[in-house]
């Protein structure tokens, strides 16, 4: 996977800490025991350089060499049973072919100890893992995994070890994962050549996204002498130049113990890891000098202009605003760790939220949809970058948008921040230290990644108090200290560069040209005798991709290796005035997480399109006595956050019921919970709509945002469209989160009055503001839940005027208990809608990119259903075994294969895909697969694990007991869901694909975006949108 460092590793909003702080000091924890290492001490062949505590985030830092080739290595040594462990190399290439990446999924395609193929996505079903991936980025590739269990730990570390420092790199997986001529038709010799490779696909694929285009252009350019200049992703018309023997010399160079950094994270032992590292890999190596490391930029003496142009978007809010103008600055060295942390802190103040001088100077001014798609602080290059720009702006307002942004660096010169922003943002700062992730150990493998790539220290890097304390030391020094850093990076620096964007009509047409004439001029060199060599060698790919492989030489877990029962959650239920609470007492380390459901069941039909937009200006137009700026600076300062969104939740028994509802979702430390309330009251009791032009602002930001999104999410998007005829909660679901919205936030966006939004607000606001339809959901530390009762009871009386009985809008309610073995109790409204009848329809909308996101799903059983479990470990299995050789190594798509929703649909999908009929007859044959049972109990049992693994990946703190809230899904209803998935066997697979998935028993709905289409236009079975 191709990952464009942007700011986003480094932003420390991206960071989640977590930590039992009351742990950190009872019992010798894996933290406490770490400290025991000693500096000089020699393990496996390794020596130690420092052990440092961190208790911020609780956890104790061991930093070692490999004596022999040089090797860094860094423990994180933490109470979290979720173990990650990571190896980068720095990977600077200096052209455009794409080698580092086309290497990344080469390496994983077979190695020395696993000589089958595939043994990457063969390891996905032989495992727990709770993560398994890799990455490219501009300077480094990087392959992490994460587990909960030891034995699978030590299964991916051999695994991985032995992909990166002894694969087979064969040429026919560089021909498949790179670049390889072939004809269209590799059964027929007489269709044409074609350029197939899924890193050749997955690369047009992101080029086809504006955002991703200009951020790759901008790094390029603010940094044109080095490895930066070049795509480490590949450039698809650069891609075909890469030849096999470049690819094994750039391993040979590159993946080496000298050029490596290891990272390990969790409870496992330290000791047990180094052993296996230096016997399995680094023995085998002596040291040599990799020469990788990237020299500065040369400063420019004076500052630069460019141009670049795209392909234009239809969905833009405005089709006569299309263009983007940035400003970047090069910055200093990102291993000058406090610097760093003042600067991405600085570059905070200066665009983040409603009260920063860049949002008030660019944003609200209307001059553009929203900031460009790079913006802000980038540390992921050797030396940082900042950005301020905007997108979905007017050609003829270029000087005006430049002149703004150097009259507001001026005025922060002049006037400098807020003491109380500052305070909001140490705030939340404090707030991610205390907040748990489940994938913390991978946040920190991405957070310090870069750093570590370019030599800094990653132990100072994780010593957030001290850079805090640091900070705060300098302001008190020198007030003017925020004030002079601008001036020094941004006023007085000559390397800056303004890059402009627009479309052009024909940039498609000119890629598909180019890509043409670059394959004609392959072509014309070739001779009769190479013609059939392709042929030949194309149906030889293609047989070894039809091949059922022998993975027995690949480690695997066993399904006996999970375990039987789930853990229980308890919870307790309560009632704050009429409102029913669920309590749910965890180590959430001094935070509050609340949230309310509030149900949709009055809202007239014609206000459902609005609900989403409802949704994410609500807590973002003021409210009480204050106006948005002062509501935002309140819930940074506050609060870790407020928001609203959008709810459908299918019923668990009947595929025709479902709740819909808005879910309030917020978190504060225990010190604010009446702040946070008090912000909840004014919200329920004193909204603002009437701001017209901060309504605007809101609406061309989410227009911009939902356009810019599809691109990237298009699978998403086709699988909702998909299963919008076939269940009442699907029909839904396209409403709030399909294209459907998005065509309709297009429509808003292009009003040129939104009076008659303003009008809707308020009438949306009546119906799901109101208590008498509303439950809550506390999680709290367990000295915290009274208090937090008593907060919550007050809360419920401020806002008791809100409170009308008002008429369901449907007839068929069906109440259910929220508390299952207390029937008399509280409970959940849903609708039913018994007589829904569901229909078939294949709808096609054409997409300004060259790659198509296909899907088709079928309405099957509902998650409580006996059958269920089979059709999970069925969609799995048809992954693995069938669909991903087709669609992926066959088809050339980036991604594919089926999945079973809590819904009861059962959905196939493709990803950046060259192709869509031939992927629809994919699916289908998938269906004839699994009817004809060609499949062994070994496959049954990985397709199992694979489910588990979903099934039992690590829930945090602040989501325990969320399911039973939000669907009524008990620990006891999880408990039988597990124990019918033990039981799935051949028989029932079969069984469950010849009753739902067969042709006759099924009913499915189709949909593709892509681009035009002629066969699909011409089909009358199809809609085009």
């Amino acid at each position: 996977m191709f990952r464009q460092t942007k700011a986003a590793l480094q932003k420390l909003r991206h960071l989640s800490f977590n930590g039992q702080q009351h742990m950190w000091r009872l019992k010798s924890t894996s933290a406490e025991r770490a400290l025991q290492y000693q500096p000089g001490q020699k393990i496996y062949g390794f020596t130690v350089k420092e052990v440092a505590a961190v208790p911020d985030l609780f956890l104790t830092a061991v930093k070692l060499t490999h004596d022999k080739t040089g090797a860094q290595y860094l423990h994180a040594a933490r109470d979290d049973a979720n173990n990650l462990f990571s190896v980068q190399f720095r990977t600077t290439p200096m052209d455009s072919t794409g080698v580092p990446h086309i290497l990344e999924h080469t390496v994983l395609c077979g190695s020395e100890r696993y000589p089958c193929r595939d043994p990457f996505f063969k390891m996905l079903n032989r495992s727990l893992s709770t993560f398994m991936n890799a990455f490219t980025a501009s300077d480094y590739t990087m392959y992490p995994f994460s587990t909960q269990n030891g034995k699978d730990f030590q299964n991916l570390l051999s695994v991985y070890l032995d992909a990166v420092f002894f694969p087979s790199l064969r040429e026919q997986d560089f021909w498949q994962e790179g670049w390889r001529l072939e004809n269209e038709n590799p059964t027929d010799p007489s269709s044409r050549l074609v350029f197939k490779g899924v890193v050749f696909n997955e690369m047009k694929g992101a080029f086809s996204d504006n955002e991703r285009l200009y951020a790759q252009h901008l790094q390029n350019k603010l940094y044109p002498d080095h490895t930066y200049s070049v795509v480490s992703g590949g450039e698809p018309l650069a891609i075909p130049d890469l030849s096999w023997e470049q690819l094994k010399h750039f391993h040979a160079t590159h993946y080496h113990p000298s050029n490596a950094r290891f990272f390990t994270y969790g409870d496992l032992p330290l000791e047990q890891h180094l052993k296996q590292i230096e016997e399995e890999a680094l023995s085998k190596f002596e040291r040599i000098n990799p020469n990788t490391a990237v020299p500065p930029q040369p400063h420019w003496s004076s500052p630069r202009e460019d141009h670049v142009t795209c392909g234009p978007d239809a969905l833009a809010p405005d089709q006569a605003r299309q263009n983007t103008l940035c400003v970047s600055y090069l910055l200093g060295d990102i291993t000058d760790t406090f610097e760093g942390f003042t600067l991405s802190l600085l570059s905070s103040l200066m665009i983040s939220g409603p009260n920063s001088p860049f949002y008030k100077a660019l944003i609200e001014p209307k001059l553009g949809t929203d900031f460009s798609s790079v913006v802000g602080y980038d540390g992921s290059t050797k030396e940082a970058s900042f950005s301020i720009g905007l997108q979905g702006m007017a050609e003829e307002d270029t000087e005006r948008v430049k002149q703004i942004i150097s009259q507001t660096f001026d005025d922060i010169i002049e006037s400098g921040f807020e003491e109380e922003r500052i305070e909001a943002l140490l705030h939340k700062i404090e707030i991610q230290m205390k907040h748990q992730s489940t994938n913390f150990g991978l946040s920190l493998a991405s957070y310090i990644a870069s750093l570590w790539n370019h030599d800094g220290d990653p132990v100072q890097l994780l010593q957030i108090s001290s850079s805090v304390t640091k900070f705060r030391q300098a302001l008190t020094e020198n007030p003017r200290f925020l004030q002079d850093k601008v001036k020094h990076y941004f006023k007085e620096n000559t390397h800056r560069l303004t890059l402009s964007m627009s479309p052009d009509e024909s940039y498609l047409e000119k890629q598909a040209q180019a890509e043409e004439e670059k394959l004609q001029k392959k072509i014309q060199t070739l001779t009769d005798s190479d013609r059939n060599e392709i042929y030949k060698k194309g149906l030889e790919l293609l047989a070894a991709q039809s091949k059922t492989q022998d993975a027995s030489c690949l480690p695997a877990l066993k399904v006996s290796d999970i375990e039987p029962a789930i853990p229980i959650t308890p919870v307790q239920m309560g009632s704050a005035g009429c409102v029913p609470v669920q309590y749910c007492e965890q180590p959430t380390n001094g935070l509050v997480y609340f949230r309310a459901m509030c149900s949709l069941n009055t809202l007239p039909e014609d206000l459902r399109l609005y609900v989403p937009l409802f949704c994410s200006v609500i807590t973002r137009m003021g409210s009480g006595g204050l106006d948005y700026r002062q509501q935002a600076q309140q819930m940074e300062l506050r609060t870790g956050g407020m928001s609203v969104s959008t709810q459908v939740i299918p019923d668990s028994t009947q595929l025709d019921m479902y709740e819909q509802g808005v879910l309030l979702s917020s978190s504060c430390l225990e010190r604010n919970l009446p702040h946070m309330f008090q912000l909840w009251s004014d919200i329920f009791n004193s909204p603002h709509f009437d701001d017209e032009e901060r309504l605007r602002v809101l609406v061309m930001s989410s227009a911009q945002e939902l356009a810019n999104g599809i691109s990237y999410s298009g699978h998403m998007y086709a699988m909702t469209r998909s299963g919008r005829h076939l269940t009442p909660a699907g029909d839904l679901q396209e409403s709030f989160g399909g294209m459907e919205q998005v065509k309709f936030m297009k429509r808003i966006a292009e009003m040129s009055d939104l009076g008659q939004v303003i009008r809707t607000l308020p009438r949306i606001k009546k119906h799901l503001l109101n208590p008498d339809n509303m439950r809550c959901a506390v999680n709290a530390t367990p000295q915290k839940v009274s208090d937090t009762a008593a907060q919550l009871d007050k809360f419920i009386k401020d806002i008791a005027e809100n409170r009308r009985e008002r008429k369901p809008v449907r007839p068929n309610i069906v109440e259910r208990p929220l508390d299952p073995s207390d029937s008399s109790g509280l409970s959940r409204k849903l609708i039913a809608e018994l007589n829904f009848q569901p229909f078939q329809m294949k709808t096609f909308f054409p997409m300004p990119f060259p790659i198509n996101f296909v899907s088709e799903s079928i309405r099957t059983v509902p998650f409580s259903h006996e059958d269920y479990a089979s059709l999970c470990v069925l969609a799995r299995m048809m992954t693995a075994k069938f669909l991903h050789g087709e669609i992926r190594e066959k088809g050339g798509a980036y991604g594919g294969g089926a999945r079973m929703g809590g819904g009861g649909l059962f959905s196939f999908y493709s990803y950046r895909d060259p192709n869509t009929a031939q992927t629809l007859s994919a699916f289908r044959k998938g269906v004839d697969w699994a009817k004809s049972g060609q499949f062994t109990q070994q496959d049954i049992d990985e397709a199992k694990l694979s489910v588990f693994s979903a099934v039992d990946s690590p829930v945090a703190p602040a989501d325990k007991g969320m399911s039973r809230f939000l669907s009524g899904v008990t620990d006891e209803m999880k408990q039988s869901h597990r124990e019918r998935l033990f039981t799935v066997t051949h028989e029932s697979l079969v069984n469950a694909a010849h009753r739902y998935l067969g042709v006759g028993q099924r009913t499915c709905g189709v949909a593709i975006l892509g681009p035009e289409n002629e066969a699909i236009k011409k089909d009358p079975s199809w809609v085009v949108k």
